[in-house]
């Protein structure tokens, strides 16, 4: 497998220039879309031209889009029949602009994901990229006085779902059962020596750090992937060897109100890359290799509550030499 640089650089322009003519109407309207230049590298460092692409989770199928455009074929499941609409209508017309490469969407559970793939294509996927929710909302998008013609910032377009079966709004531990279960679900899929990468990044709630990178990082483990990378991916450009930082209204907000309460909160300018490879031959993670016995993992959230010292470290946090690369605000 090829070896990516551990960072990389995947906010040259802004999210809505990166989509900018590649997104049907009514894409934007998602409040959790991939920044596409991440797609588009998992997808260009990974995969050769005519590769099959997977994303399980895929939304309005922004990983469909990147890779019909670099000349891979693709795959997204997605839950919500209107993301899934959404992604079929933005995968066909990407392969109708880039003339290569077939784009196909199924709408369902991804903790199914080997009954909606045909069986003829288990096997056969090359790369998974994706990334699991963060939890039941997000910062969605603002409209000011100016807009809206009302007092005050509205808010729009900020959840994922008002089904309460979504993923979204489950619990963290929960959370993570259910994607350790999509993960073992993709390496059925997935070609011996096949890739997945995940992105993911950290939130506080109620002044508890949720550490989800370390989670994903334990679920593929637990669903017998194999991790190979760690890397960064940064959401924001860099212009004279500085970072030019691009927060939405609500992380400024965010983060003000937190310092205000003695927490130190920063503006996220990364997502971090969990890049997992499967064995290179088929097996079962639940059956016993090298005569012992599997164990069935149970994958929880590392958290660090509000009450501990700046700076500090969970005994259970994995990889401590990565230091979370926050810019800091001014």
């Amino acid at each position: 497998m090829p070896c990516s640089d551990s960072v990389w650089n995947t906010a040259p322009t802004s999210a809505p220039a990166q989509r900018k003519g590649r997104y049907v109407p009514g894409s934007a309207a998602h409040p959790a879309k991939m920044l596409p230049q991440i797609a588009a590298h998992a997808i260009a460092t990974y995969t050769r031209p005519g590769d099959l692409v997977l994303d399980p989770m895929c939304g309005i199928g922004t990983t469909l889009v990147e890779a019909l455009h670099l000349g891979r074929n693709a795959l997204g499941i997605e839950y919500e029949p209107k993301w899934a609409t959404l992604a079929s209508r933005n995968a066909r017309s990407a392969a109708q602009e880039s003339g290569t490469g077939t784009g196909t969407v199924h709408c369902g559970d991804a903790r199914h994901l080997t009954r909606l793939i045909p069986t003829a294509l288990h096997g056969k996927v090359d790369l998974v990229v994706t990334s699991p929710p963060y939890g039941h909302s997000v910062h969605g998008q603002v409209r000011s006085t100016r807009e809206t013609g009302e007092r005050g910032v509205v808010k729009k377009d900020f959840r994922y779902s008002h089904d309460r079966t979504n993923l979204a709004h489950v619990s963290t531990d929960q959370l993570l059962d259910a994607f350790t279960k999509i993960l073992t679900q993709c390496r059925t899929v997935l070609r011996p020596g096949g890739t997945v990468v995940v992105t993911t990044r950290p939130w506080r709630e109620r002044g508890e750090l949720i550490d989800l990178p370390s989670a994903v990082l334990a679920a593929g483990k637990a669903a017998g992937l194999i991790p190979t990378e760690r890397c960064v991916a940064l959401l924001a450009g860099i212009r004279d060897g500085q970072l030019i930082t691009r927060p939405s209204f609500f992380q400024m907000k965010n983060v003000r109100d937190a310092r205000r309460q003695g927490i130190p909160l920063s503006v996220v300018q990364h997502e971090d890359v969990l890049v997992f490879t499967t064995p290179s031959r088929c097996t079962d993670p639940t059956q016993p290799q090298n005569g012992l016995p599997t164990r069935t993992a149970t994958v929880r959230a590392r958290t660090c509550t509000r009450r501990a010292s700046h700076g500090c470290h969970c005994a259970q946090t994995q990889g401590r030499h990565d230091a979370r690369r926050y810019a800091r605000l001014s």
